[in-house]
């Protein structure tokens, strides 16, 4: 016996469930799936720079683009071209020589995604995956992952307290 995923499974069993994912979906279906991985990509930028706008505003008082720049590991130009992205979305507001603060919006948003990228991590510690690999796998997973799976990573961690 083979196994996948934890459990035991026979090789006739696996041969049929290495057929059902080698099967394409139906087009809508699959389109439907890459649409949502694009869009997802397209709001991963964002959050991750609310997120970083939050925890520096609450560790350091001020989030300067420099900062901002340097902690994401992008160029200046890159943060304020972005900065400035948010500010045209309503997340962020920012002064001159005082540097980028959140809206309400901004605000919530980073609540949001800080929830979220708690919870994929707890889920993926609870599995055993080593601490810091859990945070770097959840910058990415946290961007992707839909409100059932979410749901469902709730159930499974509250299954094991």
């Amino acid at each position: 016996m083979d196994t996948i995923g934890g459990g035991a499974m026979s090789g006739r069993a696996m041969g049929n469930q290495v057929e059902r994912l080698s099967k394409l979906p139906a087009e809508l279906t699959q389109a439907r799936r890459f649409g949502k991985a694009r869009s997802a990509q397209s709001t991963a930028l964002l959050e991750d720079y609310v997120e970083l706008i939050a925890d520096l505003l609450a560790s350091a008082g001020e989030a300067r683009p420099t900062d901002i720049a340097r902690r994401l590991g992008v160029s200046h130009a890159t943060a304020i071209k972005t900065i400035s992205r948010l500010k045209r979305e309503r997340l962020a507001t920012a002064r001159p020589y005082r540097g980028v603060f959140l809206t309400e919006n901004g605000e919530e948003l980073a609540a949001r995604v800080r929830t979220r990228h708690r919870l994929v991590v707890d889920v993926l510690l609870a599995m055993g995956v080593p601490v810091e690999a859990a945070e770097a796998d959840a910058e990415g997973i946290e961007h992707h992952v839909s409100e059932t799976t979410l749901k469902a990573f709730a159930r499974f961690l509250r299954s094991q307290t």
